[in-house]
């Protein structure tokens, strides 16, 4: 079993930057994908970025692609998401996941381990 703590969301302005972070336990971390996934009230979850068991691959979703930098320290146990140039489009609940099977999953579904999400509101 694997535990995922979400943390780093908050409240910013349009433009601004946070960094979220999301801590990994009870499993050997450097043998699950990670991902990180939002949603906001009345929409359907979906993904914002992954990153491979070593991270030498990532994935993007096109509204983040460019502005987001997902990243991993695996001595850590520990994955990131770098949000610049933040949009009220980007206000949602950030939640993290893990998946132990696939190389670049980006379905819900596909998903082992799930954190509780952290809220990020971005003003205009």
């Amino acid at each position: 079993q694997v535990q995922l703590v979400e943390s780093g969301g908050g409240l910013v302005q349009a433009g601004g930057s946070l960094r979220l972070s999301c801590a990994a336990s009870g499993g050997t971390f450097r043998r699950y994908a990670m991902g990180w996934f939002r949603q906001a009230p009345g929409k359907e979850r979906d993904v914002v970025a992954v990153i491979s068991q070593s991270g030498g691959s990532t994935y993007y979703a096109d509204s983040v692609k460019g502005r987001f930098v997902i990243s991993r320290n695996n001595a850590k146990n520990t994955v990131y998401l770098q949000m610049n140039s933040l949009k009220p489009e980007d206000t949602a609940v950030y939640s993290c996941a893990a998946d132990r099977e696939n190389l670049l999953p980006t379905s819900y579904y596909s998903y082992d381990y799930w954190g509780q999400g952290t809220q990020v509101t971005v003003s205009s």
